[in-house]
């Protein structure tokens, strides 16, 4: 019998870096790094000696700039880099898109749709909680429509501090970290954040089921900051936490591409 494919999956995010290893379906050993490209590829080694002989690299990235280290880690190891890209997912028979441009999706949003197709069933409303807070709708046909790009929770709390005078700089609050009402500037920038993003999150999900005329999505939340922003909500707003989805996506993609390569070139 034919083993499984394996690959070390790498997220490369603008606020920090998500590794795993993805052995046919599976994943684990996650780890996240927020100590830029270099500290990443420490983490990333790691992962291609615990694999053995992996098959390769799947790649996500919404930070262009790191791309070509990461190239050249794959390179330095002799392994195969799948990029994931919407072209990939759709050729590989992943994702089918209704939208205009789809090569300008980014890669973390088209991972998470495949991952979210193969794991739950559509509709589908997938938001992911990074420095930027993306939506998808997927329709149940399976059909990828789009959806919504806003600020994510970073963004919201440096903003605030980087234009106005007196604001702080301030941490990210934990799950459940939050006081309302606020009784201090920093308790009160938190609860902005926090809530206001909260809000944004069921605001953005009741628009998209209003305007496809689908109303029992199943909701999928993903992303570093998920959990800090839905636990506010009693039940996580209706959402399911799947904190693994863009990786998962990943190493489908990848999987996918490398066994279509080896059945055209046997």
């Amino acid at each position: 019998m034919e083993r499984g494919l394996k690959f070390a999956a790498i997220d490369a995010g603008n606020t920090s870096v998500a590794a795993c290893l993805w052995e046919d379906g599976a994943v684990s050993h996650v780890s996240h790094t927020d100590g830029g490209t270099a500290a990443a590829e420490a983490e990333a080694a790691r992962l291609v000696e615990c694999a053995g002989n992996p098959d390769g690299i799947a790649y996500v990235s919404v930070t262009p700039a790191a791309d070509a280290a990461w190239e050249r880690f794959a390179a330095a190891r002799g392994l195969r880099f799948v990029r994931i890209t919407a072209a990939l997912a759709v050729e590989t028979g992943l994702l089918r898109l209704d939208y205009a441009e789809p090569a300008t999706i980014g890669a973390d949003r088209i991972a998470d749709a495949v991952g979210a197709m193969a794991k739950y069933r559509p509709p589908l409303i997938i938001m992911d909680f990074g420095t930027a807070l993306t939506a998808a709708a997927i329709t149940g046909d399976g059909v990828w429509r789009g959806g919504v790009i806003a600020p994510g929770l970073p963004m919201m709390l440096d903003y605030m501090h980087e234009r106005t005078a007196q604001l702080p700089a301030i941490g990210m609050p934990a799950a459940g970290e939050v006081r309302l009402p606020g009784r201090s500037t920093v308790e009160a920038m938190r609860a902005g954040a926090i809530y206001g993003s909260l809000g944004m999150v069921k605001e953005i999900a009741s628009r998209l089921a209003e305007q496809t005329g689908i109303a029992d999505f199943t909701r999928i939340a993903t992303g570093g900051y998920a959990r800090r922003v839905l636990s506010a909500e009693p039940g996580c707003a209706g959402f399911a936490i799947d904190e693994t989805l863009t990786l998962f996506g990943a190493g489908l993609v990848a999987d996918a591409a490398v066994k279509r390569t080896k059945e055209q070139n046997p």
